[in-house]
């Protein structure tokens, strides 16, 4: 385990992927808690004509992501807030027309971008730039969903009651798309936007399965997934395969040891506390 990061690529990719896997676990957990796991599916998928807009006009790609992911999920709540179709089926319609697009605009468009980078990333061959780009992105969005974990909680679970306390829900709402449209971007380039999916998904469900507490959640959500980095990277070293699929695949078997010993696997439905609960601890 320790001789693959001897070398400068793997150390580094090493202590960016954990800071990206640790933003992603923290955000994955309330995504898990809000039902909202698509709504990383189709984001990461929307992000990619904003991607080659962004080259079309000459500005850092990272913008047009956001910009084009942003739009997304404000989209989504719109059609879903005007029409009688439900959530899911909105963002399965927006997140598959936009990646559609994207890959129209990749077929006319001549230029050196590689679509396997983009899709399943390149964390082993990030520059310089890069990396200070995906820590600082990291570094906000971090700060930020600790920093509101609790009205994002209470939002979750219970939007009447956040109303009534006078929380803004509306500005909430906004705040938590934005983050998850941030890291989007910011793990794109490490895990890819497909791989990334699961990186905003896995690490969340693993804390619930093993802790009943939002901050204990949030920590062990945040632990498995930067060891899947570690274990992910020294597995790709060894069997010489794509690092962000190993580190997905590590995650995944974290996830379903998880499962496997968690201390609510084995309880019945009446025992499991209840959303308000959770919520409420």
């Amino acid at each position: 385990m320790i001789n693959p990061f001897q070398f400068d690529f793997m150390w580094h990719a090493a202590l960016t992927g954990s800071l990206i896997a640790g933003v992603c676990g923290v955000l994955s957990c309330f995504l898990v808690l809000r039902g909202w796991s698509l709504m990383g599916d189709a984001i990461s998928h929307a992000v990619l004509p904003g991607i080659v807009g962004a080259y079309w006009l000459g500005i850092p790609l990272s913008l047009g992501a956001f910009v084009s992911g942003l739009f997304c999920a404000v989209a989504s709540g719109f059609v879903k807030s005007t029409t009688r179709v439900k959530e899911d089926t909105v963002m399965g319609v927006i997140f598959t027309g936009l990646f559609a697009i994207g890959l129209v605009m990749i077929s006319k468009t001549p230029s050196d971008i590689h679509l396997d980078h983009i899709l399943y990333g390149n964390i082993l061959g990030l520059t310089r730039a890069q990396i200070i780009e995906s820590v600082a992105l990291g570094s906000i969005v971090l700060l930020l969903a600790i920093a509101k974990r609790k009205d994002f909680l209470l939002l979750g679970f219970d939007g009447a009651h956040a109303r009534v306390i006078g929380l803004s829900t509306r500005s909430s709402h906004f705040i938590m798309l934005t983050l998850l449209a941030l890291t989007i971007v910011t793990a794109m380039k490490a895990a890819g936007l497909i791989l990334a999916v699961a990186m905003m998904v896995m690490p969340g469900a693993t804390g619930r399965l093993l802790t009943k507490r939002l901050d204990a959640m949030l920590v062990t959500a945040a632990m498995s997934a930067v060891l899947a980095v570690w274990a992910g990277l020294a597995v790709a070293f060894y069997v010489d395969g794509a690092p962000g699929a190993c580190i997905v695949l590590m995650q995944a078997a974290i996830l379903f040891l998880a499962w496997f010993f968690s201390p609510t696997t084995s309880t019945s439905a009446a025992k499991t506390p209840s959303p308000h609960s959770v919520a409420m601890s």
